[in-house]
């Protein structure tokens, strides 16, 4: 009896302890629903009037921050100029039922957790979200529509950049047109030194190709600049708008930033041209006191300094760019280490024959065979020097033809220079010419006939005295030489065919015929073809004479 007792009383207090822990269960349970109805909301309130609460976060989002995310989506939707309400809808995921807007554009999300925090389910939530959101925005769109205002802006904004783009032709045109009426008063043509560059009216022509070009890219940068303005107008384009803006801005950035970084390099540059501009400037006073013999030294001749200045000119400025190059921008891409090397090849491949004639030029001016104005010969071409050039030398002969020698051909050919010996110190050019006479004239009677024609020539000179050479004596006659100075080479031809005409004067003269001694032999009873002016009053033709041997 005593143990059913005791087995009564162990139940009894098994019983007791299940319920308290029951009770216990309970109790925490009832706190927890009432913590999590006691959840403060945050209303989602796109257009002031509250749509719905959220209560939970979710991951590192607040409630708070959820609500604003959610009300400036729902925004976004109202935005759209052309908003379709049966695009949005609701599309399950692995831990949240979604509403989406044209499958890409997630407004919100509904969690366990927010159906927990309404006690409800999260389909009941989300259906009922969508159905709020749909009904706002559509109210919105009828009662409160953008669009019309939006094309409002939009054709305003039209008429404002057409009316922009009209006024700005019109101002490059008044522009245009005042510069032409008053060109004569602006364009006096481009000139360095004694060099034409530009004439007044290429001048003119040029500025005004400038002038369409600037005018062509303001109206460009006018439309440009004016479609981001366009496209934030229309929620749909806003996004071009900055696209639109970096595809101006980032390049100019670039190129402004590039600037600034350049700008110590810059100046560095600036230094050495400065430096070398300066350098040069004494170097071309010293050389040009040199070619005005202000200032001579010993085996270095006037006529040198001039070629010697530009070849220490082209010298230093190859010496500046090698110092330039480094601080030049891109001066350590490839690409710019390509292009040189390939430059470089190519002027090596295609410049041989240039080089080898400016080597030539450099070595003929150092030698001195000839100067501007001299009367020379080369090859078979005489003629006076009228150009000499680093490639070629320009000869312009008696027939005042143009010829070009190639400073190579020059160089290794044979060069004779007429006007060397022509200066007040010198007796001056021996020029000469040969006459062929029997052995029956006596020579002094000849060398009297020939100096009479030199001395008769003109643009010879009389002092020294021409004189006479007998070069050969032949079978049949004597080569006599004629020898005049003269200090014109250049009128050589000239010189040589009035002398010509002065030794037939004086041959005729002086009663000596100018014929081959082979006719002379054989012309008994022939008339003498010295002119009838020249002849005696009483001449007459010898007879054919007839001899007997007997």
């Amino acid at each position: 009896m005593k143990i059913k007792v005791l087995r009564l009383l162990a139940f009894f207090f098994v019983f007791l302890s299940f319920s308290v822990i029951a009770q216990k269960n309970n109790l925490k349970a009832s706190e927890k629903d009432s913590v999590i109805v006691k959840l403060k909301g945050y209303p989602v309130t796109p257009f002031k009037d509250t749509l719905f609460f959220v209560y939970h976060n979710v991951g590192s989002f607040s409630a708070k921050e959820r609500a604003e995310y959610i009300t400036n989506k729902i925004k976004r939707l109202y935005n759209e100029s052309f908003f379709e309400k049966d695009s949005i809808k609701i599309i399950p995921s692995d831990t949240s039922m979604d509403i989406v807007y044209q499958n890409d554009l997630v407004v919100m999300s509904v969690f366990d957790s927010d159906a927990k925090a309404e006690n409800s389910t999260v389909s009941a939530i989300a259906n009922r979200n969508l159905s709020k959101i749909k009904s706002a925005i559509v109210y919105q769109n009828e009662n409160y529509s953008q669009l019309p205002k939006r094309i409002g802006y939009t054709a305003l904004l039209v008429l404002i950049i057409g009316l922009v783009l009209f006024l700005t032709a019109k101002i490059f045109n008044f522009i245009k047109n005042y510069v032409v009426k008053n060109r004569a008063k602006y364009f006096k043509g481009v000139h360095y030194n004694s060099i034409k560059i530009l004439s007044p009216e290429k001048q003119l022509i040029l500025l005004l190709r400038v002038f369409g070009v600037i005018k062509i890219i303001t109206l460009i940068l006018i439309v440009y600049l004016s479609l981001p303005v366009l496209f934030s107008i229309f929620p749909a384009t806003k996004d071009y708008t900055t696209t639109l803006l970096r595809w101006i801005l980032t390049p100019a950035k670039s190129a402004f930033m590039g600037f600034v970084d350049f700008l110590p390099s810059l100046f560095t540059i600036i230094v050495i041209i400065i430096i070398f501009k300066y350098s040069l400037k004494i170097i071309k006073f010293f050389f040009y006191e040199i070619k005005s013999e202000n200032i001579k030294i010993n085996g270095f001749y006037s006529d040198w300094a001039l070629p010697t200045f530009n070849v220490i000119r082209l010298l230093m400025y190859a010496f500046m760019l090698v110092i330039i190059f480094p601080y030049l921008p891109g001066s350590d891409s490839p690409i710019f280490k390509g292009v040189s090397v390939f430059v470089g090849v190519l002027f090596s491949l295609g410049s041989s024959n240039a080089i080898a004639n400016m080597v030539a030029g450099l070595v003929i001016t150092y030698m001195r065979p000839f100067k501007i104005g001299d009367y020379i010969k080369i090859g078979d071409v005489s003629g006076e020097v009228i150009e000499k050039t680093a490639l070629v030398t320009r000869i312009r002969t008696p027939k005042f033809e143009d010829i070009t020698i190639p400073n190579a051909t020059v160089l290794s050919s044979t060069s004779t220079n007429y006007s060397a010996n022509t200066n007040q110190s010198t007796n001056g050019l021996l020029i000469h010419t040969t006459v062929t006479i029997g052995y029956d004239v006596p020579w002094k009677d000849i060398y009297a006939a020939l100096i009479d024609a030199a001395l008769k020539t003109e643009m010879t000179e009389k002092e020294p005295k021409p004189f006479v050479l007998q070069t050969s004596l032949d079978d049949f006659y004597v080569s006599y030489q004629i020898n005049v100075y003269t200090k014109e080479p250049t009128k050589q031809p000239r010189i040589y065919s009035s002398l010509h005409q002065n030794i037939q004067d004086s041959f005729n003269a002086a009663g000596i015929e100018i014929m081959s001694p082979h006719y002379g032999a054989l012309r008994d009873g022939n008339t003498t073809t010295i002119p009838p002016n020249y002849l005696k009053e009483d001449y007459e033709s010898p007879v054919f004479n007839i001899k007997n041997k007997g």
